[in-house]
């Protein structure tokens, strides 16, 4: 049975449950007094190695889904390079830790993805309407 709803909506049900998935990684808890905000992709890369390789993951899904999406070549990139930015620097002892606490790749790359959306479903909209994109 084919769905009834449409591409935009699709869309945007599928950036939605990344954004979920990117507050549940860089932004779920608060350290106390500090107010700093840290997620499980912070908790996971404290385990060398193996940490930064699963938390790597979700942002791999996130550029595919950008890619599915219609998103530009350059925003992929900056997604990609956000991506190897946190899994380098994550690969530092302490170091990577405390910048895996600051940098928030997924926040950052879901932005990117967000942006791009309404870019794309505007450039979808003037077409239909005839006006120049």
């Amino acid at each position: 049975m084919p769905s009834t709803s449409s591409p935009e909506s699709e869309r945007r049900a599928r950036v939605m449950r990344l954004e979920a998935l990117s507050k549940r990684l860089d932004t779920r808890y608060r350290i106390p007094v500090l107010g700093i905000p840290f997620g499980w992709d912070s908790i996971i890369g404290l385990i060398p190695v193996f940490g930064d390789a699963v938390t790597a993951l979700p942002s791999v899904a996130m550029i595919y889904e950008g890619h599915r999406m219609g998103a530009r070549k350059r925003v992929l990139a900056r997604m990609g390079g956000n991506t190897a930015l946190d899994a380098l620097m994550g690969g530092i002892p302490v170091v990577g830790d405390l910048f895996d606490l600051l940098f928030k790749s997924h926040r950052k790359n879901i932005r990117l993805l967000m942006a791009e959306l309404d870019r794309v479903e505007t450039s979808e909209r003037n077409q239909r309407h005839g006006r120049p994109t």
